[in-house]
């Protein structure tokens, strides 16, 4: 007789192996990135010396709640925008809160408002929070709008994640900024552009609009998707096997929904600036406002970058400025970024092309950086070794980030008064 074998142990389901959900996943990354972010803060906040919002020292919810331009945004939430205009002594218009985008204000307002919360509660919390949501959007909108980058590079959704969550300037993420909330916005915007789901895109847009002066670039992301569609329907009218290549039945209803997103974008690019003017009675009051915050006496694209290219590097300054517009423009041609859909290489390329235009460069440039997230994609596709390896590199790259984060926080958002950097 053979000698029965011993049934083997029941393992209890708790104690099994078992892949996380693909959304824990992300917001793990997240939530480490948050921690990682709040141990920073709330070292240097000890170092805080007394200033116009803060005291000395301050505690966490203050420090992320009021400095900065956070006290900008508290002010419209609690006190809204003026009818008039503040004008100085010299007859231009002063630093004033129309100057910022209302829809993350109004959204605190509504928190504070449901809770009784104070606005250094609200605002950094609604800010933890759409970031969260930026985070589980962005994982869908590399899985879903870069699929050929997706399968050169496995895990490449939750990279692309991990990379954002510990980006340098990635603490504005649970600021009472509306860094967040852009993001969130921003790629909700390209995720359903990507799916063909144009109507549901259309409020998010407009959403953007009010939230940062960043909706405009997203009408070449509108255009070059709908080009691509188009050339993808005109290869072939009747393939032999629809499954395969790219082509596309680019419908009448299709046209429809994408001139309406780009009308949409269109406005939404436009519309902070008009209501402005409507109700200050100054038709060009919010370019005199963003005036007010630069060296140059009026907002001119593109010579402000030139300007302080010299300022920092003295002649040289514009070669230097040519090399690194060239390094990017390099960036997005290389093999990697080739691999994400059009709607991703278009977005970081019609941004980085927008800020050049009409941004002034300075120490705000960092945070500005973080919408243009697919960067974080092509970045991450770049390595394709062994898994191992992929892990080391990840591991030396976060280090790395959060060192960065230490200096920035140290550097620009510690405020020794009279003056300082704004972050």
């Amino acid at each position: 007789m053979t000698a029965l074998s011993p049934a083997p142990l029941a393992v209890p389901v708790w104690l099994r192996p078992t892949r996380w959900r693909w959304w824990v996943q992300v917001l793990a990354v997240y939530a480490v990135a948050r921690v990682v972010s709040a141990v920073i803060l709330l070292i240097v906040a000890q170092a805080q010396v007394a200033n116009v919002w803060t005291p000395a020292a301050p505690s966490y919810l203050e420090y992320t709640g009021l400095m900065w331009d956070a006290s900008w945004y508290r002010q419209i939430a609690e006190h809204g925008y003026p009818a008039q205009l503040p004008i100085g002594a010299d007859g231009l218009v002063q630093q004033n809160v129309w100057a910022f985008y209302p829809l993350f204000p109004v959204l605190v307002r509504g928190v504070m408002a449901v809770t009784g919360a104070p606005w250094q509660v609200a605002g950094p919390l609604l800010a933890l929070v759409a970031g969260a949501g930026a985070m589980v959007v962005i994982h869908r909108a590399v899985e879903v709008g870069a699929p050929r980058a997706v399968r050169a590079r496995p895990g490449l959704a939750l990279a692309t994640v991990t990379l954002v969550a510990f980006f340098p300037t990635a603490v504005v993420l649970q600021i009472a900024y509306t860094e967040s909330l852009a993001l969130l916005l921003v790629a909700s915007a390209l995720l359903l552009i990507v799916r063909r789901r144009y109507l549901l895109a259309v409020p998010v847009v407009l959403a953007l609009g009010f939230t940062r002066a960043v909706a405009l670039p997203m009408a070449l992301v509108v255009v070059v998707h709908a080009v691509a569609r188009w050339r993808a329907s005109r290869r072939s009218a009747d393939p032999p096997d629809p499954t395969v290549g790219s082509w596309d039945d680019l419908t009448r209803r299709d046209a429809v929904g994408l001139g309406g997103l780009l009308a949409a974008a269109a406005v939404s690019g436009v519309a902070w600036q008009v209501v402005c003017g409507a109700v200050t009675g100054v038709p060009d009051g919010y370019l005199q406002t963003q005036a007010a915050w630069r060296a140059r006496p009026d907002v001119v694209p593109v010579i402000p970058w030139v300007d302080t290219s010299r300022w920092l590097l003295g002649g040289w300054g514009p070669a230097a400025l040519v090399a690194v517009l060239a390094g990017v423009v390099a960036l997005l041609l290389c093999a990697p970024a080739r691999r994400l859909g059009p709607e991703l290489r278009a977005w970081p390329a019609a941004y980085l092309a927008y800020l050049v235009g009409v941004a002034e460069p300075g120490t705000s440039l960092g945070r500005f950086l973080l919408l243009a997230f697919p960067f974080a994609a092509v970045t991450a596709s770049m390595v394709r070794s062994d898994a191992g390896r992929r892990r080391a590199w990840a591991v030396s790259i976060v280090v790395l980030m959060v060192l960065c984060q230490v200096g920035w926080v140290w550097a620009l958002w510690r405020l020794t008064p009279p003056s300082g950097w704004p972050p």
